[in-house]
């Protein structure tokens, strides 16, 4: 293979350049469970009991043919930033919570292996999250609080 310089290689063909930060946060996430869907029977590994680790160790986890793993084989999310497929990596470039990443990637969640399939569906609800259940809380307290205030009075 021949390497040219990019400026030579503009002048025969159109060249973009991607940088950091050129997918949304959402858009990070869908393109995940995008290549976890690609092979939904493709059987994963959890990264075993994520809670048992020690909090400085966390970041380091990895586990071959993790979710992560199959993230960081694809192209465009390396292209964005993805820089490896430890749980660090995927914790800051997924902006993924403590709790987030554990009911996604933790054995105690999920057992020792799962489903690619299984695992983009969570995903996507990491990606598009349903506030009913939240809604759905907030009325009964509404409801609740007057009512335990009123029998208690």
């Amino acid at each position: 293979m021949e390497h040219k310089p990019v400026e030579k290689l503009r002048s025969v063909a159109e060249v973009h350049e991607f940088t950091q930060g050129f997918l949304s946060r959402r858009e990070r996430l869908e393109r995940w469970a995008e290549v976890l869907e690609r092979q939904p029977k493709r059987r994963l590994r959890s990264l075993g009991e994520i809670e048992f680790v020690p909090k400085n160790k966390r970041p380091e986890l990895r586990s071959d043919e993790s979710p992560i793993t199959v993230a960081f084989e694809d192209p465009v999310l390396r292209a964005a930033g993805l820089k490896g497929d430890t749980l660090g990596d995927a914790m800051e470039f997924f902006e993924l919570s403590e709790g987030a990443s554990h009911r996604l990637l933790c054995s105690c969640m999920n057992g020792w292996s799962m489903e690619a399939g299984s695992t983009a569906r969570k995903v996507h609800r990491i990606a598009n999250p349903d506030h009913r259940l939240m809604l759905f809380t907030a009325a009964g307290l509404l409801t609740a609080v007057p009512a335990a205030l009123y029998l208690l009075s």
